[in-house]
């Protein structure tokens, strides 16, 4: 499937040329300590050179790789949960660029494979003009879930953690289709995300019922939103960072800034151009505030002349208490079955 091959469409390859920036330098270094074992050990520097050159390229190659593939996750997992936009991408890059030149995923990476491709995918959940997979159904956010299924077969110890973050992200994926109106499509996602199982059978009921409703702000949706997926997403990295601390890398590239006694100056004061995969990323730490914000400026929003027309319409065509049936076939700007039985009670039509 296009999940275990990390394929991914054109427009995330289109910066690609900057994010070879970082990974030709971690090369560079990763050959340059292929040696250092024995120079640790006493070995003089002609005889650690003479160990470089006569070391097989394709092996050096691939041993740089795995390294700068772990390094490129853990950059990219600590930039993620800081929501260093523009860093994030240019990791993505290189990430990208080391995954696509894997011919089979290494056992030992399949985990580090996988995260990258979450984080990526779950950073632009909201965006359903993407596209990861050949089949333009799939939402970013249903191309992350297939990601996060493949994680959960390689690790066993965190069953309470898998499953909530699966929950957030099938509840998550209906809710961006719903915010956005695309409310046959979230009927059909639904369909595609859950089995006949009766421990999915609560859930799917629950989601088609909200559906139904067509309100993207109901308390089902408000309970499990996007800011609590995005926190839960950031608990799994801390641990993921936690077993991955032994690093090669990481540990060169560290003994490496405290030998030379450099600080963080020089990176701090480096350029960095904006563009829209910074804002969605430098946006998500705004998501828990804007859902807030969102729902209460709907509760402050005046009503209309022609909401409270549409209102009346509705009372007379199916009730007093039939609010969902009033809202779904009513013209009515953000509103919910609630706001409607409150402007009712408000109002002597």
């Amino acid at each position: 499937s296009g999940a275990e091959r990390g394929d991914l469409s054109d427009w995330l390859r289109r910066d690609e040329g900057q994010g070879w920036q970082p990974l030709a330098r971690g090369l560079n270094m990763a050959t340059a300590v292929e040696g250092a074992p024995g120079a640790a050990d006493g070995g003089s520097s002609s005889s650690v050179s003479s160990s470089v050159s006569s070391a097989p390229p394709v092996a050096v190659e691939a041993v740089a790789a795995e390294w700068m593939l772990e390094f490129a996750c853990s950059c990219l997992c600590r930039h993620f949960a800081e929501q260093s936009g523009a860093e994030f991408w240019r990791w993505r890059d290189v990430a990208q660029a080391l995954i696509n030149g894997l011919s089979q995923i290494p056992p030992h990476q399949k985990k580090t494979v996988y995260l990258c491709q979450l984080l990526i995918r779950i950073a632009q959940g909201k965006s359903l003009g993407l596209q990861f997979e050949n089949d333009q159904r799939i939402s970013p956010l249903e191309s992350a879930l297939s990601f996060w299924t493949l994680l959960e077969r390689e690790e066993i110890k965190l069953a309470k953690l898998h499953e909530d973050i699966r929950r957030l992200i099938q509840i998550q994926i209906v809710a961006v289709h719903m915010e956005n109106r695309y409310f046959k499509e979230a009927a059909e996602v639904l369909e595609r995300l859950f089995t006949d199982s009766d421990s999915d059978k609560p859930l799917r009921v629950k989601l088609a019922t909200v559906i139904k409703t067509k309100d993207p702000y109901v308390p089902l949706l408000q309970s499990f939103s996007y800011s609590l997926l995005i926190s839960k997403v950031k608990s799994y990295i801390k641990l993921f960072m936690k077993e991955n601390e032994t690093n090669f890398l990481i540990q060169e590239a560290t003994k490496h800034v405290a030998s030379k006694g450099l600080g963080t100056t020089t990176l701090q004061d480096r350029p960095v151009e904006d563009n829209e995969n910074d804002k969605s990323l430098n946006n998500m730490h705004n998501v828990g505030k804007n859902e807030v914000s969102l729902a209460c400026s709907r509760r402050r929003q005046r009503w209309t002349h022609e909401e409270d027309l549409e209102l009346n319409l509705g009372v007379k065509e199916f009730g007093v208490g039939n609010w969902a049936k009033i809202l779904v076939h009513g013209n009515f700007n953000n509103r919910t079955s609630v706001m409607l039985k409150d402007r009712c009670n408000k109002c002597i039509f």
